[in-house]
């Protein structure tokens, strides 16, 4: 793979991952305004967020110049 090929495959794969955080933005805000509403943390309210709620996870890290054919 040339240096041009290279920088190409860069370009491309910083369009695709610009492209994939804005949808999963689009989509949070699409699930924080389809949830019910939360606890503000207030002692004289309820005890908090559920136990059992699973942690955000968070994407895996790309390295751009590795090839993949190494």
């Amino acid at each position: 793979m040339s240096g041009e090929d290279q920088q190409q495959r860069a370009e491309r794969l910083a369009a695709a991952l610009r492209e994939n955080l804005k949808r999963r933005k689009a989509q949070a805000r699409g699930r924080k305004d389809d949830a019910p509403a939360r606890d503000t943390g207030d002692a004289t309210a309820g005890s908090g967020a559920d136990a059992g709620e699973a942690a955000v996870s968070e994407p895996a890290k790309v390295n751009p110049t590795r090839t993949g054919s190494e």
